[in-house]
């Protein structure tokens, strides 16, 4: 199993619920993190930045849909709403309200698995993004969350296949040391550039052909990085 795992980050206060879907998404090839409160998955998105979240309306600290809206000032990855409230005003106040998808409990986990991976999608097309990208022989697949090289598997760490993934989503675009620091370590890390540029260098190690001479991940100076393949 590849230790680039997407990551979903499951908010709910109901033991059940995760005791049923950990085994569930970690045998469709997730990596589960769960949280019981709106305060502690707020953290969980900042600190870990989940590919997706699963998120309950009926929280013990604060209602959901406070917590939907706090997570989308600073997190644009899919959220699903998982709720035993069935009214259509409340599902399209949700979705209204930044959502990508509204599942009612009881649910089926077969369901559930299929919109998360429609979401996935979705994320990676409204990016302008292409689900797997090359360049020569090393493979990018953004869904799966594998590179390889000639067929083999490159080894990173979870931060650098999510800094790798941001530069490749970025499509050859500039992506500012201030994005790259709020969208892979969280908004308290926006200042820390020579965190990042640490994290950079060993990314190169890895997946550049010559890291002494750079050409799939180049360098801004004083802006940030591009992918360049």
């Amino acid at each position: 199993m590849s230790a680039n795992r997407p990551r979903i980050l499951v908010i709910d206060d109901e033991p059940q619920i995760h005791r049923f879907l950990q085994p569930a998404l970690e045998a469709a090839g997730y990596e589960p993190i769960r949280a019981d409160t709106a305060t502690e998955g707020l953290k969980e998105i900042a600190r870990k930045a989940p590919d997706a979240v699963v998120l309950d309306l009926g929280l013990p600290d604060f209602d959901g849909k406070e917590a939907l809206t706090k997570a989308r000032a600073f997190y644009d990855g899919p959220i699903i709403v998982l709720s035993a409230r069935d009214k259509e005003t409340e599902k399209i106040d949700t979705l209204d309200m930044g959502a990508d998808d509204y599942v009612e409990k009881p649910f089926g986990v077969g369901e559930l698995l299929a919109r998360l991976r429609v979401a996935l999608r979705h994320r990676l097309q409204s990016a302008g993004a292409e689900p797997v990208v090359t360049a020569g022989d090393l493979t990018v697949d953004l869904v799966k969350r594998l590179v390889t090289r000639a067929g083999h598997a490159i080894r990173l760490s979870p931060k650098e296949y999510d800094l790798l993934a941001q530069l490749v989503v970025g499509g050859g675009k500039v992506v500012t040391h201030r994005q790259l620091l709020t969208a892979v370590w969280g908004p308290a890390h926006e200042d820390d550039v020579q965190y990042l540029r640490v994290f950079v260098a060993q990314l190169r190690q890895k997946v550049e052909p010559d890291p002494a001479s750079p050409t799939l991940i180049t360098t801004e100076p004083g802006v940030g990085y591009r992918w360049t393949a």
